[in-house]
């Protein structure tokens, strides 16, 4: 019920818009059925006696009141009537519910988007990618499909509600006994329910803690394989993927067992509601008849009602996981003080600053200045902090001590989303998306034209290899059979860090994984574009100082400057 009861907040007006749909869908069938008594009298030759139940006598003073003769042709039309409006109705609740699905596991997919891209950088990197895709995919769709059930339910208990309401009017001591047997029935099948929501909870931990290792993996196939290491990683997906499988038995028997325990437990019931109505209470052939037809529909929808909410339990756990993946990144939400727009004419300066992961010290009182229009290399042996002086340049994170000025106006100050449209940044993964050079660049900004891309391309030194291919722009990468080089790729990364014309371009690290020759190549294309754009590039490797006209040395937390250029 904590569940329905949240998404009921979350979607108040649709959801009670449904439901209402589907109560008058239940008034129309129970309408329709209530002519089911009156019908059985006259195909019995009783028409002429009084209606001995209350159902009876209020539709035979129905009938009186409105001065109509009740025949079989009548009753009939009523009926037939009442059950084409009856699905009518359904079948609107039902798009509705549909639409619903639809906009559920949209709403929830699109808050974790802009809750996980407005998080901190720091809340953001200790995220397995694996967890956030399984959380976009499986989890969204398990929340949805968990309101489908759930709505299902409450269909068939409001079902079950408008049934008993006739029910009672035919004989009210048979309906409170059948109530009371069929609960009974639904009391003892509980356990399936709650075995079979043990099992969702257990997919859920599962899936996303196979589709985390799964994607890490993925991201590190190469070396494992080239060192012949798959058996290890295999076998950790093999032990996962054989648990998620006994919790998938678990869900499948527990559903099973229910529907398979529902059905002699129903026959037993009908038995003995039969005896009691015409041995015990002794009631007429037609009340009896209308008595096992409306019981049979109480029963059936409690049964299915109990079906629905099995399967709700099973999914739901994917919903109270998705929420809290989006409660957790909404509580590190980034936020911007700063109001000033940036303007970058001068230079940008960290001024004493120092900075720790935890007990870590990384920076300790560094200074270092990088003038508008310079190329800035910034070099030291991995884990010295070089990426760390980058994070605080780009608002990433902030110095625990000292400043990070632009044009002499601190960071914090700065609007720091205006900041970084200002920055160009190329990392040292050369991730390309599978899609054309064109997307890779733009990556889907309709503001781009295919003319900026060019020249961003021939800023970067990439157009001249762009241009032979068949389709060039909008070559598909990697395709042909091939995959362009490692220089090549990152060339094309360098262009879609320029396409926006950035005032500072950021490589981090972005050279340290190709050859000498070539990250000479692109240095030299770089130190071209300093008329433009101010460059920092950092790396372990001193091949980039040849084109820096200032650098220094990361050592022991500071930047030292080096000597000779």
């Amino acid at each position: 019920m904590k569940f329905i009861i949240a998404f009921l907040k979350r979607y108040p007006f649709k959801s009670i818009a449904t439901l209402a749909a589907m109560l008058l869908a239940g008034i129309a069938e129970g309408f329709g059925m209530s002519m089911l008594l009156p019908l059985l009298s006259l195909s019995t030759g009783a028409g002429n006696q009084r209606a001995s139940s209350s159902l009876g006598k209020a539709i035979a003073d129905l009938f009186a009141y409105l001065d109509i003769t009740p025949t079989i042709g009548l009753l009939l039309a009523i009926f037939v009537s009442s059950i084409v409006i009856k699905v009518l109705l359904v079948l609107l609740a039902n798009k509705r519910v549909g639409y619903m699905v639809a906009d559920v596991a949209t709403d929830l997919r699109l808050n974790l988007i802009r809750a996980i891209f407005n998080s901190k950088w720091s809340y953001y990197v200790h995220q397995p990618a694996g967890s956030i895709t399984n959380a976009f995919a499986t989890e969204a769709t398990r929340s949805a499909d968990a309101y489908l059930f759930g709505m299902r339910a409450i269909a068939m208990l409001l079902n079950a509600i408008v049934y008993t309401i006739v029910a009672l009017m035919v004989s009210w001591q048979a309906t409170v006994l059948a109530v009371f047997i069929g609960s009974g029935i639904l009391f003892v099948l509980r356990f399936m329910v709650i075995k079979a929501k043990r099992a969702g909870k257990d997919q859920t931990a599962l899936l996303k803690s196979l589709l985390s290792f799964l994607t890490d993996i993925l991201l590190s196939i190469k070396p494992i394989k080239a060192m012949a290491r798959e058996d290890a990683a295999e076998h950790i997906l093999e032990k996962k993927t054989l648990e998620l499988r006994n919790a998938l038995q678990r869900q499948v028997f527990s559903k099973e067992a229910l529907r398979a325990l529902q059905e002699p437990l129903s026959t037993i019931f009908f038995a003995l509601g039969l005896y009691v109505a015409l041995v015990i209470l002794e009631l007429p052939l037609p009340s009896v008849l209308v008595m096992v037809y409306m019981l049979a529909k109480i029963l059936k929808a409690l049964q299915r009602a109990q079906r629905e909410i099995q399967a709700m339990v099973i999914a739901e756990s994917g919903y109270w996981s998705l929420l809290e993946k989006i409660k957790k990144a909404e509580q590190e939400k980034e936020i911007f003080a700063g109001k000033k727009p940036p303007r970058f004419e001068h230079s940008i300066k960290l001024e004493n600053v120092s900075f720790s992961y935890q007990e870590r010290s990384i920076l300790d009182g560094l200074n270092m200045t990088i003038p508008k229009g310079s190329f800035t290399a910034l070099i030291g042996p991995s884990g010295s902090g070089k990426t760390t002086v980058v994070d605080l340049i780009t608002g990433l994170f902030y110095p625990q001590k000292g400043k990070v000025l632009i044009d002499e106006i601190p960071l914090d100050e700065i609007d720091l989303r205006k900041w970084r449209q200002k920055i160009g940044y190329v990392p040292q993964e050369t991730i390309l998306l599978h899609d054309t050079i064109f997307f890779n660049i733009t990556l889907g900004d309709n503001r781009i034209g295919e003319q900026e891309v060019i020249e961003a391309l021939k800023k970067a030194g990439a157009w001249e290899f762009v241009s032979r291919m068949p389709k060039k722009i909008y070559s598909i990468v990697g395709e042909r059979g091939g995959l362009i080089s490692g220089g090549q790729r990152q060339r094309i990364t360098i262009a879609r860090a320029l396409v926006k014309k950035p005032s500072l371009l950021i490589m981090d690290e972005a050279t340290s994984a190709l050859d000498p020759d070539t990250e000479r190549e692109i240095c030299k294309t770089l130190k071209e574009l300093t008329s433009s754009v101010t460059i920092l590039a950092i790396s372990h490797q001193t091949t980039i100082l040849q084109e820096a006209n200032r650098a220094y040395a990361l050592e022991n937390g500071k930047a030292l400057p080096v000597k000779g250029i």
